[in-house]
């Protein structure tokens, strides 16, 4: 695998009212990605949560944070100044910033020349759907949609009425069992790959950023994860259930309160994505307070490697 992370020259002439070059640059530390991308980056703290949230838990947790092979970051640059990024945590899908078609069609021309294992792709709807048709017109792998999500705020928080029987607490390391148990079996639920249950609950742990709702006896009925805040912003997720639990009103009173929490503890903006596709969930935390930001999409890559050119 070659890097790519120094600029190109263009001695081409063009004339004056033409597009000046655009290069995408690729690296894997990350301190280098944020040095240069990091102001672009907090200036759409919604619309750049995921990135965010995942650079952030890299630059605690190490590289190894998503998986064995480290995390690859990438940025275009337009006259010096940063116009897009993208990140993978193999062996996630790719994560893209907003992109016009042709953008897109760099991005694709730039991963396939790194002969990069790209398995899919999320990010708003609009560049999700530009970045699978040009993979796929470069590439020939087969694009189908996995998930059509959107993007919520909070506004005016509305704690549901009347609230279940018992209270919201912040899980602590004697609830790491309980806490990987769930975590995997959400991930399960929602079709999707999770990292290593007990990292997982490990990582929220130390942090506080797990909130079960429990019984007047202490038992556990519903979990609240939020990312932890960075430029402003958390992210509430994910939030379960188990099914034999469900329709209490559990998910809506840990939500309410996570969200409460987060507002209390300074962030400026309180975020989740919701999957379409479930109107139980859309609705429920539209009577929260959240208003809804930009619809995103999720994508898989059936045959999605290249060779190296």
């Amino acid at each position: 695998m070659r890097s790519d992370d120094s600029p190109r020259s263009d001695d081409s002439p063009r004339p004056d009212d033409s597009p000046r070059p655009e290069h995408w640059h690729r690296t894997e530390d990350l301190d280098r990605f944020l040095d240069r991308a990091g102001d672009f980056l907090r200036s759409r703290p919604a619309a750049h949560t995921v990135m965010l949230s995942v650079t952030e838990a890299v630059r605690r947790r190490g590289p190894g944070a998503y998986g064995d092979e480290p995390p690859v970051y990438g940025l275009l640059q337009r006259d010096g100044a940063v116009r897009a990024t993208y990140l993978q945590t193999p062996p996630y899908q790719l994560q893209v910033t907003a992109l016009t078609t042709e953008e897109a069609d760099s991005l694709a021309a730039h991963l396939a020349g790194l002969g990069r294992m790209v398995p899919g792709v999320g990010g708003e709807h609009e560049t999700a759907a530009a970045f699978a048709a040009a993979w796929q017109t470069r590439t020939g792998a087969t694009a189908t949609i996995l998930q059509r999500q959107r993007l919520y705020r909070l506004g005016t928080l509305t704690v549901p009425e009347p609230a279940p029987a018992g209270r919201a607490r912040i899980a602590t390391t004697s609830d790491r069992s309980q806490l990987a148990k769930w975590y995997e079996e959400f991930t399960e639920a929602i079709g999707e790959q999770g990292i290593d249950r007990d990292s997982w609950a490990d990582a929220r742990i130390a942090y506080g950023g797990a909130t079960f709702w429990q019984t007047p006896d202490g038992t556990p009925v519903a979990m609240a994860g939020v990312t932890s805040q960075v430029a402003g912003q958390v992210r509430v997720a994910p939030v379960y259930t188990p099914a034999e639990l469900r329709g209490r009103g559990y998910a809506g009173a840990v939500t309410a309160e996570v969200s409460r929490a987060a507002r209390d503890a300074g962030a400026d903006e309180v975020l989740l994505f919701t999957d379409l596709a479930n109107p139980t969930s859309n609705a429920l935390y539209q009577r929260i307070g959240y208003r809804p930001v930009s619809d995103f999409a999720v994508y898989d890559f059936e045959a999605g490697a290249v060779s190296e050119e």
